[in-house]
């Protein structure tokens, strides 16, 4: 029975295998496995999926050619524009382009590493190289600095590297005023505005490589110091759609406004796609009893009438005072972006006191109808710190009449009243008056009701309060009522 025999034979291998468990994973298929559970760290949506295609990427690839491994790995782990910067950033940490001092293999440099370096000479060197515009060069004085300038010996004996004791040593701005004198110089006569204009743009594209290498560097000691892991916890920035709008900077803003136009682009299709194919219609009795006689008098089919897409007329009433002045600023400017989705959008701003801004977003960018907000609406009337139970009142007086059923009612703040009236009786008419009454607080909810908060007190009178702190957040809440 050699058949037999050659069976029991592959169980007891089976078996064998089973006993050992699972073999270790090592080397690049650790790596990229380990990749994307940084990736799902930082807030991309690095599935089980993306994992499996990436290692199927890997057998097709010139595994030597870093590049092209970085372009196969970002095509099937990523899914949007904004998920690029976090991707690149780890992958260089992952997939660093040399091992960090103290692997294998040394950190080849021109100088000994005891030598000390002359920072006028060094500077000087960077200026020639900088001038050339080789990126190896640029590279490896790069390297060279974060060596020389950036090292902080400490108290165990070992050394770490900061990016601001670089940048204290190498003045990017003042480099770039002497690349530019440089250029002057060597010129035959005065530059034209064009030509100093093409200088300048390239020369900065030098010098944020010459930046980026250095932040490269100091993350790969990191890595190699502290854990790749670690390492990549902290320095991984969520993508741009999960920033808080609460504490946002200048670049994170005009990130977030670039973001603005293509999200309503996509929001706009969901949302036709989403009326295009909803539910029926109500029930037509006339031809559901004209089908059954067919059958005997029995409705088998019942027939419905066409359904007609809903479309709200939108009031949006938003605190702009200094804490949520972000939060408001990128609502309007989507709300209004997807004009077209509503019957008619009408916007109202208040600090202490309110006023209607709609004609300012009817005939400017939304960017410069907020600035414009800012100065020529009158807000404020008593102190300039926010009074929602005057607002909400004004906005009674003078623009209740005005809602219908088919009206949606949309708040915004953080309900911080500065222990001043709360008037949350104006909330409970909106809700007999309007269709829906809805309360956007970009608070995270365990601050509501502390201190001067008072959510509670206005959540009771209306649809729904919902914590909104990013952009994917408020896009998928404007999406559900659009």
């Amino acid at each position: 029975m050699p058949g037999c025999c050659e069976r029991m034979d592959v169980s007891e291998r089976v078996s064998q295998v089973r006993a050992e468990g699972t073999p270790p994973v090592n080397g690049l298929l650790q790596r990229v496995l380990d990749l994307t559970a940084a990736l799902r760290r930082a807030g991309v949506k690095a599935t089980q999926a993306e994992a499996i295609d990436a290692v199927r990427t890997l057998p097709h690839l010139d595994l030597l050619d870093r590049p092209q491994l970085r372009e196969a790995l970002a095509a099937v782990m990523i899914t949007s524009r904004s998920e690029r910067q976090a991707f690149d950033e780890l992958f260089d940490l992952y997939f660093p382009a040399r091992p960090a001092p103290g692997d294998d293999t040394p950190m080849v440099t021109d100088d000994e590493p005891g030598e000390e370096l002359d920072p006028q000479e060094y500077l000087a060197e960077l200026i020639e190289t900088l001038m050339g515009g080789s990126g190896e060069a640029i590279r490896d004085l790069a390297r060279l600095a974060v060596e020389r300038f950036g090292r902080v010996e400490g108290r165990d004996g070992g050394a770490s590297y900061f990016q601001y004791k670089v940048f204290r040593e190498v003045d990017l701005q003042q480099l770039l005023r002497d690349l530019m004198s440089r250029v002057q110089d060597d010129g035959d006569g005065e530059l034209s505005t064009l030509q100093e204009r093409l200088y300048r743009d390239e020369f900065e594209a030098r010098l944020r490589a010459f930046r980026q290498e250095v932040e490269a560097e100091i993350r790969r000691r990191a890595a190699a110091q502290r854990g790749v892991d670690q390492v990549a916890d902290r320095m991984t920035r969520p993508p741009v759609e999960d920033l808080d709008l609460f504490h946002l900077s200048a670049e994170d803003q005009a990130q977030l406004r670039a973001q603005i136009a293509p999200l309503a682009r996509k929001l706009a299709t969901r949302v036709a796609v989403k009326r295009r194919h909803g539910k029926q219609g109500r029930l037509d009795v006339r031809r559901t009893v004209r089908r059954s006689l067919s059958t005997g008098g029995v409705p088998f089919e019942p027939s419905f009438r066409p359904r007609r897409p809903h479309k709200p007329e939108l009031f949006v009433i938003c605190d702009v005072s200094g804490s949520v002045a972000s939060f408001a600023r990128f609502t309007l400017m989507l709300v209004h972006a997807l004009q077209e989705q509503f019957t008619k959008v009408r916007s109202f701003a208040f600090i202490d006191t309110l006023d209607e801004v709609t004609a300012l977003f009817e005939t400017v960018d939304a960017g410069d109808a907020m600035k414009r907000m800012m100065s020529e609406a009158e807000l404020v009337w008593l102190d300039g710190h926010s009074d929602y139970g005057r607002s909400l009142e004004r906005f009674h007086a003078e623009h209740a009449a005005d809602l219908s059923p088919r009206s949606t009612v949309l708040i915004l703040g953080d309900a911080r009243n500065n222990y001043r009236q709360a008037s949350a009786w104006v909330l409970e008419d909106l809700g007999r008056r309007a269709r829906h009454v809805y309360w956007l607080n970009p608070e995270p909810i365990r601050f509501w009701d502390t201190g001067d908060s008072i959510a509670s007190n206005y959540a009771r009178f209306v649809d729904e309060m919902v914590e909104v702190r990013n952009l994917r957040q408020l896009a998928g809440f404007v999406e559900r009522i659009a």
